[in-house]
């Protein structure tokens, strides 16, 4: 009886707490659909940038970023690019050090994100002046028109921050296909679908624009490891709109190993959720003052990560039917529904033979890094990270 009970109300809290979810995402993939942003239109200024790229040991994928945006057509005297290399190899730094960029080679452990634009922004010439500031990550390629379209997307948005369309470079393995259509989801559902119905967006880690006044203030004062997310909070506590444009691309280099896949998604959560417990006390203040965009932020801070909550569905779709088979229905009604909601979400493109068998093999991605170390592990790890 205590076992029975025991699964009863495990089986409930577990479908409540993924309903709410599936719920959230249904309706925003739903709006997605209608969310379409006008010409953007020529912009009558040009505004000077300063592009950041903090990198910890990527090589190769450093350089191409690099090479990527300093192949601009946007006027070279209009940009500078900053270089924080933390723990690079010799060659690498050689490489880098023969572009006209600013090369910065720090050296630390923790709070790399947050430190590296601390770095990069404590070593700016004194006598450049900057209106906007650009973050990417080193592994991004952007197009030759990249900046010119950030420009006309600044001036026409008239807010602060705006985020650019991050879609995958490469699809090479299971784990690589796994997050090119979950990014491409989050950009369908926490981008296009929010600002549809005029929510701030979704920011992601690189591919965004801020106001540099603004940027140069508040990330100096950051100290939490997770400044990206506490940047996104005080941002939505300030009251400042983040607008999302589906017409500028950053293409990003996407995991190709489980293990690494994993460590990203561990990170991530980790980081959703301190973000969450740290900001919940604006909660009420939110509420009395109608303060939409915080509110949405908090909840879906709250909600369970996609790669967890398919996880979870297809687990208990798996157990449950040995224990009780109506318990089951209902687990395989849901996972029917956000197939559908994920198939809504992703781009065309995307959708190909291999697209329903990537999600079926989401467990196995998620629990390789643990079995590893054994000879199962290894097999698996094979299995799911073969070229297909």
């Amino acid at each position: 009886m205590l076992y029975w009970n025991l699964f009863i109300h495990t089986d409930l809290i577990l479908f409540i707490w993924v309903s709410v979810t599936v719920l959230y995402l249904t309706v925003f993939a739903i709006t997605s659909l209608f969310a379409r942003h006008s010409q953007t239109p020529k912009a009558k200024n040009e505004n000077r940038f300063i592009i950041i790229i903090p990198t910890k040991k990527n090589g190769i994928s450093v350089e191409a970023t690099v090479r990527s945006i300093l192949g601009q057509t946007y006027s070279q005297r209009l940009f500078d690019v900053t270089v924080v290399a933390n723990n690079e190899d010799e060659i690498t730094l050689f490489h880098l050090a023969q572009q006209p960029i600013t090369l910065l080679t720090p050296n630390y452990t923790d709070n790399i994100w947050t430190k590296s634009l601390q770095v990069a922004i404590n070593n700016l010439p004194q006598f450049k002046i900057y209106d906007s500031a650009i973050i990417l990550e080193a592994g991004d390629l952007v197009e030759p028109e990249f900046l010119q379209q950030m420009n006309d997307a600044y001036e026409s948005a008239g807010t602060k921050v705006i985020q650019a369309h991050k879609l995958a470079l490469n699809r090479d393995t299971t784990s690589a296909r796994l997050e090119a259509i979950f990014e491409e989801i989050n950009n369908s559902i926490f981008r296009r679908g929010h600002i549809s119905v005029g929510l701030s967006a979704s920011m992601a880690s690189s591919g965004m624009v801020f106001n540099f006044d603004w940027f140069k203030n508040h990330i100096l004062a950051a100290k939490a490891s997770w400044a990206d997310k506490d940047l996104e909070a005080t941002i939505m506590r300030e009251y400042i709109y983040v607008d999302y444009f589906d017409n500028i691309f950053v293409y990003s280099e996407k995991a190709r190993q489980a293990e690494e896949f994993n460590r990203k998604r561990i990170s991530w959560i980790i980081t959703q959720w301190k973000t969450f417990f740290h900001n919940i006390h604006y909660l009420p203040t939110a509420l009395f003052n109608r303060h939409y965009d915080l509110i949405d932020k908090l909840l879906q801070w709250m909600l369970i990560p996609r790669i967890v909550m398919m996880a979870i569905i297809i687990a208990m779709a798996i157990i449950t039917p040995f224990i009780y088979m109506t318990a089951a229905l209902k687990w395989w009604g849901i996972f029917t529904l956000v197939i559908f909601v994920f198939a809504i979400a992703t781009p065309n493109y995307l959708v190909d033979e291999k697209w329903d068998s990537t999600f079926f093999k989401v467990p196995a991605v998620l629990f390789s890094s643990v079995l590893k170390r054994f000879k199962i592990g290894r097999k698996l790890l094979d299995v799911i990270n073969l070229k297909q």
